[in-house]
Parts: structure tokens; sequence; C-alpha cells
């Protein structure tokens, strides 16, 4: 019997620090154009993350966003640059892509992830300013 208590208070802390592991990522932020708008003027301490393509980059994106392409292969390869203890702020055409590209980050470890709801165009639907 005291070797089963034994076993089971090793098993429950195996899974208990295993869980612990795997929520140190918050949940994405889904933040609306304002929302977003407000948070990257605000805070110097983001990272601001545009995951279309280099061609979609060109036509327009926000200021001092860095064109990462989460449809690369180098995706994650390219993002282990950035810092995972500041916040990343990413967006796509329409949020698709960057639903995808936060996942891949809240699994490399990132702490503070948050996505432009509808992405570019809802930003650009707003008249907020792009660079070309």
């Amino acid at each position: 019997m005291k070797k089963i208590s034994i076993l089971l208070l090793l098993c429950g802390a195996i899974f208990f620090t295993a869980c612990k592991e795997k929520t140190i990522a918050q949940e994405v932020r889904v933040l609306t154009p304002q929302e977003f708008k407000d948070s990257i003027e605000n805070n110097p301490e983001i990272q601001l993350l545009d995951v279309r393509t280099p061609e979609e980059f060109a036509e327009g994106h926000l200021v001092d966003a860095e064109n990462i392409n989460v449809m690369e292969s180098e995706f994650l390869t390219k993002v282990e640059k950035l810092d995972p203890e500041k916040p990343v702020y990413l967006y796509c055409r329409s949020g698709r892509r960057s639903a995808k590209a936060s996942a891949l980050l809240k699994e490399a470890g990132f702490k503070e992830i948050y996505d432009l709801q509808g992405g570019f165009l809802e930003w650009e639907s707003n008249g907020y300013k792009a660079e070309n």
C-alpha cells in the first residue's frame, strides 16, 4: 500500500509539472483594430510582425512591422531571433495566417501574443495608417 501511495504521488507531481510547463504562454488575445492600434502606439517594447508574403508586405504594412512569412519553412527559425519575453503583436491579411502564426509562437514559448482581428483588411477599412 505504501508503494502505491508513493507511486501515485510521483505520478501526480509529474503530471502537475507537465501541465504547468504547457501553460507558460498565455492564451492568444485577439484585439480589435482600435485595441491593436492603441496597444502598439503606447508600448515601445512590442515586436510587431506581419506574417504575410513579402509581396503583400510590399503593397502596404503597419509602420515598424517586421515581415516574417508564416508559410515559409524557415518561419520558426526566423522567429527564434525575437525575444519570447516581450509582447508580440501580429497580423496577416484577414486573420487566418496570423492565427496559425499565433499557435506556432505559443508553442515556441512566447508569453504575450496579440493578434489583429480581421487582419490588415480590417485595419485599412477602419482608416488606420499603413506604409507602402
